[in-house]
């Protein structure tokens, strides 16, 4: 069966965050556009745990793409998010030494800044550390104050940008996974779950199948991904007062480290780790690496022994053999690979799909721009935001830790976004994200759910 008549300017495959900024990107440029995506949710990969940090790029590789489209995506999203209504924090990062051998690297790391050209980063002696953070441990020696590091939320964000694609013409196919593809010289042929889906242009964001993906089409792929997963510890919100900026390690070769930071959701979480693995489902956690995770964020701010932890979870990063990130244009395919994109994704997914419209546009395609896009107001799940359980008639509310409306869930439910499973819905409402993670209201939301989740909440868990 084939889908559409009419070829669609762009097939993109994959709903990441990247892939979400992707087809607002195009859209907005004009094309006419179709996001695939092979799970039942948006952000059900790669996507849908990271640190929800929005980076300068002081650190990246001096001369990367990813430094660039981390760069471009931070320039983009402050300067959207105000007409969105997206949160943005800008609490400002430091980079700890917590030995003579790290105070040592500190200033590479500012001159890797200034290359970068993140001008505005200072060495801080400990003393005046504590002054701006006072519940950090007296072990810490000096550091890197970088003010422009700032939180986000990671799903409301994603969200708005897909939304606005849909708003102005675009198109999104959920459950519909791609199998494999045919290229007569001008167009595809895409060969998916539902059937054949007709695209002048492909742009492979599938995250953590990108390699799997490019093999299925050309036989081959121009890397290999290693799942590197990142194990992370949620402390209660009465922990967030215990920070405020972002605190960094000095990074390893391999790794940003283990970071301390606050959510815009009043959380302090801990993470991550960086484990290599074969397996690209596999996110279970285990208890002695949390103990570790506890043990690092108790040295660096000791208050943090005895504080209830909230929740517990993994995230996979797509890792690839190469430090960069890995986008390229085969021309003669109408093809765009973007893949290899790690912990840094949600700050440069603005950025990545500004590069790659420029890819596309270099291979002759183009279009005219819309002149008069419409915004789409974004769910904003933040404590400071309005939220629904504020208003005065806001009814029923569901999940009493998260102050979660039955409005709210229902309205999550419906449209072409609708959440199809329980974790979907968590990552459009936050409902049972709580501190009893969903023990007093799961029997409610089985009820308001029933009928409307792929796999209903009696018959499995969903993580």
């Amino acid at each position: 069966m084939t889908i559409n008549s009419t070829p669609y300017d762009v097939a993109i495959i994959g709903a990441g965050i990247v892939g979400c900024a992707m087809a607002r990107r195009f859209t907005l440029e004009g094309a006419r556009v179709v996001l695939l995506e092979k799970a039942t949710d948006i952000l059900d990969g790669a996507s849908k745990a990271n640190s929800a940090i929005l980076h300068t790029g002081f650190d990246a590789p001096v001369g990367s793409i990813e430094v660039g489209c981390i760069q471009a995506g931070h320039e983009e999203y402050r300067r959207i998010y105000r007409d969105f209504g997206l949160t943005l924090d800008e609490c400002g990062a430091n980079v700890v030494a917590w030995s003579e051998e790290e105070v040592a690297k500190l200033e590479q790391i500012q001159q890797q800044a200034v290359d970068n050209n993140v001008m505005d980063t200072r060495l801080i002696t400990g003393d005046d550390l504590r002054k701006v953070e006072p519940n950090l441990s007296d072990r810490a020696l000096a550091a890197i104050a970088i003010p422009r590091e700032s939180l986000i939320d990671p799903w409301s964000s994603p969200y708005a940008y897909l939304q606005q694609s849909l708003m102005n013409g675009g198109e999104v196919m959920l459950s519909c996974e791609v199998t494999g593809g045919r290229f007569d010289g001008s167009g595809w042929k895409l060969e998916t779950t539902q059937g054949l889906v007709r695209a002048n242009h492909v742009v492979n964001c599938a995250g953590l199948y990108g390699d799997l993906v490019n093999s299925s089409v050309f036989g081959q792929a121009p890397f290999t991904i290693t799942p590197r997963k990142g194990q992370f510890v949620v402390y209660d919100k009465a922990a967030s007062r215990l920070a405020r900026s972002v605190i960094l390690p000095v990074p390893t070769a391999r790794t940003k480290g283990i970071v301390l930071f606050r959510t815009v959701f009043g959380n302090l979480a801990v993470g991550p780790t960086a484990e290599d693995q074969q397996s690209r489902t596999d996110s279970s956690i285990d208890t002695e690496t949390l103990r570790s995770l506890m043990a690092a964020g108790e040295a660096i701010v000791p208050a943090l022994k005895g504080m209830p932890v909230t929740a517990t979870y993994a995230g996979l990063r797509p890792a690839t053999e190469f430090k960069d990130y890995q986008i390229s244009a085969d021309a003669a395919n109408n093809w765009i690979t973007v893949g290899g994109i790690r912990s840094t994704g949600l700050s440069g997914a603005l950025g990545i799909a500004q590069y790659v419209y420029g890819l596309y546009r270099d291979t002759g395609a183009d279009h005219t721009a819309l002149t008069d896009p419409v915004i789409p107001t974004a769910r904003v799940l933040t404590d400071t935001a309005n939220r629904d359980w504020k208003e005065k008639d806001h009814g029923e509310i569901v999940c009493h830790c998260e102050l979660v409306t039955r409005r709210e869930i229902e309205a999550a439910l419906s449209g072409p976004l609708a959440a199809k499973s329980l974790a979907g819905l968590k990552r459009q409402t936050r409902v049972t994200m709580g501190r009893c993670q969903g023990f007093f209201c799961s029997a409610r939301l089985a009820e308001l759910t029933e009928g409307r989740f792929v796999i209903p909440m009696a018959e499995g868990v969903d993580k």
